[in-house]
């Protein structure tokens, strides 16, 4: 190569990506830049290509090994090796795919080194054929689980599996039918519609897009009423029963997976109802980014698997009544894997010092072994004392010429392994630049300028640059000279221009070469097109006039809605207008005008209205007013312009009038309040603005209200004059990080005090430039500057213009160009760990320069690496605190303890966040833990309980053991006394003996680490009698943690509840069920008590406060019976019977003396009635209903009253007597209340 032509052929082959050693005529070693698979899978009916390319100088050679061994190319005539290539195509016609399956490597040397490809494992596809069986009809009984088994045949790569029916329409699943991740077709309860003959799995096999089918099976679904006797019946329980896992089994197992792999968890079970599925990380949470469930729930995934995903998944199974659990444990090991990408090739010169270094991981952690060109470090001839090999790295310390070589780094544990090659090349090479000598660099002024200077050179070259044959360094600003040699200015200005040489030195020479720059002035159009109202038929024209550089050759472009002008002839475009003749509707729309140069462009923008003829201006006839008979004398009196003398005249009384205006130039149609006049005045003065075309009429208001408004004035039309006032609100800000847009707010149409409104818009740096540039812009709200430095300050005029002359001086505001990233991070970070949740960040402030935007704060960006103990989970989620304002330091709170945090800083400004400060790593220190994640009871007995607790979800440390207190509550919720038990970290049950039968008890239990307890988790149970549970089941409500025991009754209408605890309150209902798809019908519930028992249930007659009762009792009856005796032998009478005595009725009854009891008044045939009754002729016992002033009316118990001793009724509160004769007419009643069982099932049979 002639070094005469090097620049010109670097600028083209950099283009094409040529690598550049290449083109330099400069040696290289060989490097791999091809290479198949490692696992290469081959379609049998194909050529077989294994692709290596190389690249070096001079060019390589290839050679091949298989199994280990030299492959010989010229003894196999079926393969050939590709001109300038590696490549290798195997013809296999007539010829079978597997007599070339092995191991190859591929091997490209010259005379500088040898390069290795990885081993290629070449491996024919196969798709073999279901073999022949014969599959007998499964018969099933209706709710039971059933495995439909595929069994594909091993393929490789392995078939895709479905299932489909004789029609190929793929078979529905659903939570109670699913395929697992083996092929097989799972029904965690089989139904009637489930019966069929064309259960066929097919199995697809990717890489030959061949299809396999099973045979067809058949599945017969008996009815739970079939006989279970039946021939090959396969006999199950077909009630409704709780989940078992089909898949896997038992209660935990395991799993390992590779990182960066997908994990595929599975968990199918059976039970009726259908049990739904769902999953859980024990210990922490599922990563939801990266998580998808499959098949309705019973495959969960996760894709991208890194280390933080190891741990114990549950997945659970639920159904009415009751659930399953089972433990995955989750291993996750790693293939080695690049930590900061493979060796890097390195170009030293002699004597020179470098490092290659291999840094790569995996689980387990790989080992590492250096070759070079291809042969072991450790077995290489060439022992050169100037390589040291030390782990990951190959030190060079000052390298001698012929050095150059290809070593390779292999990493490997017993997941895969990594093969990278590396080279050093050792060159002595004099600097030269490889930018294009005498370049010109053009650049807009204001903007950036790069000059290049693209240099090689062993040793590396050193860059510095000169301007205009000065002899000192272009360093500091306004420059900046980047590492490749690149030389920048911020902002370009006119006196930048000239004659820049760029110098590279090395050791063994000097390289200069020299380019020039050019700063050209801005395109601006200083005339924009304006707003323009055409009437149809007429012409629109519109004017772009435009300042450039004269150097630069300007193009003038013209568009309609942004879109080329459309091909009309009509349509003519000059030097610096567009005219459009005889304009129709259809040319309505937004025209832009662009004009570009080589280097930069600008554009403006206005928009054509196409009208017909201007209405008649002549007002409508005058027409009579209000209620209040206001008119307008329509004579305008001239006394001094711009104000004008309205007078008019009112009928009644009116307070004060309201004079409104039309301006029918700039706001047809619509009324605007000018100015008000005194009820007594008749004439008022009206300030007017120039060019307006005003009509007037005048509105009446008294006590009652404003009158209707009074016929229009003639329109009177005011001279134009120049603006008085400017636009207002002026501002100056960026959308860009190189432009200034300038906005305000436009003035009305009645305040432009002329035709052809304009602005004139001005700007300067502040503090750099002392003229304005200005440009004369439509009547718009903004203009946009281009090539704008970033973030400068400006000084902002605008100036309104119309035809007749320009506005006031406008007052000057300030603005800024648009915002860029900020380039610089926050120094000095440091974090002080104030407790187990919080710390405080400190900073140091970046400087306003490198913020480059207005400062809208700090945020910190803090994530936890890991915990102190391997319970926690590994989390990576960032989290952001945002600090607004110039702070210097921030707290960060709701850290976990026992963890390491690592943070950093960022600065932000309007446009974004600059880059982060170097990260800093923390400590939290331990803290009280979580509350435990779950307390449960079970095996409730006679005097014992059995608690199971799960450890906290936040251990927040390392656990040193649980409290647990314990206390009895009574009835009236008032707490016994607490006792407390210190139990172990490992444990999570523990079983309390002793305790009180039929007593409620409180628990709390908290973790404790070594810096405290922890919240405690309640939990209530109540130990009950030694009595079976009722019922055949449970049933846990979704919405609430209740369980509900089941009686199944079948078609009877009242049930009997056993087993019920004392002083406990029952909910009852009932329960209609139908088939599994249909929702159960569901009674109200009723509330029964059932009351308490203080004590168990003993015999009473050994109780001795009962035997003291009986013996009081008979002692009390002994004494009555001896008054009562002493009384008898008296002959005395009791107060009623001599009341009764004076009353001769033979009916009368007396009382009883053989018993000492009065006589009984009854309706019964062996007693008499009462006196005053109506005793029939016939003697009949007189009945209920018979008599109409019996005292048996008045009776509750109906027949059983008696008297007492001074004459009263004692039997009016008494209950009825059992035993005694049914009135007549009545039926027999019962005392008892009816049953709950009874009134729900009666409710619900009127519902059904």
């Amino acid at each position: 190569c002639r070094p005469s032509i090097v620049p010109i052929l670097y600028h083209i082959l950099s283009l094409l990506f040529v690598d550049l050693d290449v083109f330099l005529c400069l040696p290289q070693p060989p490097t791999i830049t091809l290479q198949s698979p490692k696992d290469y899978i081959v379609d049998p009916r194909e050529n077989i290509v294994i692709q290596c390319e190389a690249k070096g100088k001079p060019h390589p050679r290839f050679s091949w090994t298989r199994n280990g061994t030299h492959f010989d190319i010229d003894q196999e005539p079926k393969v050939t090796m590709r001109h300038n290539s590696g490549t290798l195509v195997v013809d296999i016609s007539g010829e079978k795919a597997e007599n070339y399956e092995g191991v190859f490597q591929c091997t490209a040397r010259n005379e500088h080194g040898t390069a290795l490809s990885h081993n290629i494992a070449i491996r024919q596809s196969r798709s073999p054929l279901w073999s022949k069986e014969k599959i007998d009809p499964i018969v099933v009984q209706e709710g039971v689980s059933l495995v439909l088994q595929c069994q594909p045949p091993v393929g490789l790569p392995p078939p895709v599996i479905f299932w489909m029916d004789n029609n190929f329409q793929r078979l529905p699943q659903n939570s109670r039918v699913s395929q697992a991740l083996n092929g097989d077709l799972y029904f965690s309860n089989v139904r009637k519609e489930d019966t069929r003959s064309d259960y066929i799995c097919y199995a697809r096999f990717p890489h030959t897009q061949t299809i396999q089918q099973k045979q067809p099976i058949t599945v017969k679904v008996l009815n739970r009423k079939c006989v279970r006797a039946c021939l090959r019946v396969r006999i199950g329980a077909s009630d409704d029963r709780k989940p078992t896992f089909l898949i896997p089994s038992g209660a935990s197992s395991t799993q390992l997976v590779l990182r960066g792999q997908v994990l595929e968890l599975e968990c199918i079970a059976e039970g009726l109802p259908t049990p739904q599925v769902s999953w859980t990380k024990v210990g922490g949470d599922l990563p939801t980014k990266r998580t998808s469930f499959l098949h309705h729930q019973k495959t969960m995934s996760i894709v991208n698997v890194s280390e933080s995903d190891a741990g114990e998944y549950r997945c659970s199974a639920k159904n009415q009544l009751g659930s399953a659990h089972h433990n995955i444990r989750v291993t996750v090991r790693a293939a080695p894997y690049w930590i900061s990408g493979p060796p890097r090739n390195l170009v030293l010169a002699p004597r020179e010092t470098g490092v290659l270094t291999c840094r790569a991981s995996g689980t387990p952690k790989p080992s590492i072994a250096w070759s070079m060109n291809g042969i072991p470090v450790e077995n290489s001839i060439d022992d050169d004392p100037s390589r040291r090999v030390e782990d990951d790295s190959v030190i060079f310390t000052e390298v001698q010429p012929g050095a150059s070589a290809v070593y390779q780094c292999n990493v490997s544990n017993e997941y895969g392994y990594l093969l990278a090659n590396a080279f050093v090349n050792v060159l002595s090479e004099p600097p030269r630049v490889l930018t294009q000598a005498e370049k010109v660099y053009q650049v807009i002024r204001h903007h950036r300028a790069l000059m290049d200077c693209a240099s090689f050179g062993s040793p590396i070259p050193k860059i510095t640059w000169f301007k205009d044959g000065s002899s000192s360094t272009l360093d500091g600003e306004p420059y900046v000279i980047h590492d490749n040699g690149t030389l920048e200015l911020h902002v370009a200005q006119a006196l930048y221009s000239g004659k820049y040489t760029c110098v590279a030195r090395n050791s063994l020479g000097t390289y200069e070469n020299h380019v020039y720059l050019e700063v050209k002035d801005p395109t601006r159009i200083m005339r924009q097109p304006e707003y323009k109202v055409v009437q149809r038929g007429m012409s629109a024209v519109f004017e772009c006039k435009v300042t450039h550089d004269p150097s630069l050759l300007p193009t003038m472009t013209w568009l309609k809605d942004n879109d080329e002008l459309p091909d009309d002839e009509r349509f003519i475009v000059d030097s610096d207008t567009l005219t459009i003749a005889e304009v129709t509707e259809g040319d309505e729309g937004v025209y832009t005008c662009i004009m570009n140069t080589t280097l930069d462009h600008d554009s403006a923008s206005a928009e054509l209205s196409v009208v017909g003829t201007y209405p008649d201006p002549r007002p409508p006839p005058a027409r009579p007013g209000g209620s209040v008979y206001i008119f307008l004398l329509q004579q305008l009196h001239e006394y001094f312009i711009p104000s004008r003398q309205l007078t008019f005249s009112a009928s009644g009384e009116p307070l004060k009038f309201l004079i409104q205006y039309e301006d029918s130039l700039h706001h047809r149609g619509h009324w605007h309040n000018l100015t008000e006049a005194a009820g007594t005045r008749t004439t008022a003065n009206l300030p007017l603005s120039p060019y307006a075309h005003y009509t007037f009429r005048v509105l009446a208001l008294n006590t009652v209200g404003l009158s209707r408004p009074s016929a229009p004035s003639r329109m009177y039309k005011t001279e134009a004059a120049s603006p008085d006032e400017n636009p207002t609100g002026v501002h100056g800000s960026g959308t860009e990080h190189n432009n200034l847009v300038i906005s305000w707010k436009p003035l009305k149409g009645i305040q432009a005090n002329g035709p052809m409104l304009k602005y004139k818009v001005m700007w300067r740096l502040k503090d750099v430039d002392t003229d304005w540039t200005s440009v004369v812009v439509a009547n718009v709200s903004k203009f946009v500057v281009s090539g704008t430095p970033t973030f400068s300050p400006y000084e902002l005029k605008v100036q309104a213009l119309n035809k007749h002359g320009s506005g006031p001086e406008p007052a000057v505001a300030r603005g800024h160009s648009g915002e860029d990233l900020p380039v610089a991070a926050p120094d000095n970070t440091q974090v002080l760990v104030l407790n187990s949740t919080l710390v405080e960040v400190h900073w140091d402030p970046v400087s306003l320069k490198s913020i480059r935007g207005h400062l809208r704060g700090y945020k910190v960006y803090y994530w936890r690496e890991l915990s102190l103990h391997k319970h926690n989970p590994r989390h990576v989620e960032k989290q952001i605190l945002d600090f607004s304002g110039n702070h210097t330091h921030g707290m960060v709170p709701g850290l976990k303890p026992s963890s390491h945090y690592s943070l950093n800083v960022r600065v932000y400004n309007g446009k974004g966040e600059g880059p982060p400060s170097p990260s800093q790593m923390f400590e939290t220190p331990e803290g009280v833990p979580g509350i435990p994640s779950f307390l449960t009871v079970s095996d409730p007995g006679l005097d014992s309980l059995t608690l199971e607790w799960g450890p906290p979800k936040d251990q927040n440390g390392r656990l040193t053991g649980y409290t647990l207190t314990y206390q009895p509550v009574n009835s009236s919720n008032e707490p016994g006394p607490a006792k407390e038990l210190s139990l172990g970290p490992n444990e999570t049950n523990v079983t309390l003996p002793h305790l009180k039968y039929s007593t409620r008890y409180k628990f709390y239990l908290s973790a404790k680490t070594a810096k405290g307890a922890g919240p405690a988790i309640p939990q209530e149970a109540v130990t009950i009698m030694d009595e079976g549970k009722p019922g055949g089941g449970e049933e846990q409500e979704e919405d609430e943690k209740v369980v509900w025991q089941k009686e199944y009754v079948n078609d009877s209408q009242g049930v009997v509840l056993r087993g019920l605890k004392e002083g406990l309150v029952y909910r009852v209902r009932v329960v209609a069920e139908g088939l599994d798809d249909q929702s159960p019908h569901r009674s109200e519930e009723i509330v029964v008590t059932v009351p308490a028992m203080t004590s168990r249930q003993v015999d009473i007659a050994t109780q001795g406060w009962f035997i003291g009762l009986m013996c009081a009792i008979a002692l009390l009856i002994l004494i009555l019976l001896i008054i009562c005796f002493i009384q008898r032998n008296k002959g005395g009478k009791y107060p009623v019977k001599e009341k009764e005595d004076a009353h001769t009725d033979p009916e009368f009854q007396p009382m009883k003396d053989d018993d000492c009891t009065f006589g009984e008044y009854s309706d019964s045939e062996d007693q008499k009635p009462l006196k005053g009754s109506r005793t029939p002729s016939s003697g009949r016992t007189v009945k209920r209903g018979d008599s109409d002033d019996s005292l048996v009316d008045y009776s509750e118990g109906g027949g059983d009253g008696q008297f007492n001793e001074d004459g009263s009724f004692i039997g009016q509160y008494s209950g009825k007597s059992i035993g005694r004769d049914t009135v007549q007419g009545e039926g027999p009643e019962s005392s008892e209340a009816p049953s709950p069982i009874t009134t729900a099932m009666n409710s619900l049979n009127s519902f059904v």
